[in-house]
């Protein structure tokens, strides 16, 4: 992100983001737009990460955000604030080399 530009929407803000696989995720966002910590829950509850992201407004309330986890998994996705939908694409190491998922989801402002 520039330090010109302004702070993208989701700045500040916290979501619940429930993916077409069943993950639930609790997102908040830092002041700045800069940063993520996310939280699992349901299954993955107990997992959590605070990522640097890049972050580019591709349109109108939507944007595209990008970071790499601690465990090595990458996470790409486009965020619609107006429709309060996510498409993602994240990969991660699996037994036979690199593996892709792609997934649908929702936000659901919290608080």
């Amino acid at each position: 992100m520039s330090d010109s530009a302004p702070p993208p929407a989701f700045a500040g803000r916290t979501f619940l983001f429930r993916v077409d696989n069943g993950a639930e995720f609790r997102n908040t966002y830092s002041a700045d737009g800069g940063r993520l910590r996310w939280e699992g829950l349901g299954e993955s509850a107990g997992q959590w990460d605070d990522v640097a992201l890049h972050v580019a407004e591709v349109g109108p309330q939507l944007y595209f955000v990008n970071w790499t986890e601690r465990s090595g998994l990458t996470v790409s996705h486009v965020m619609d604030l107006s429709a309060l939908t996510v498409r993602v694409f994240w990969t991660y190491e699996g037994a036979g080399g690199r593996v892709g998922e792609l997934h649908t989801g929702t936000l659901e402002p919290v608080g």
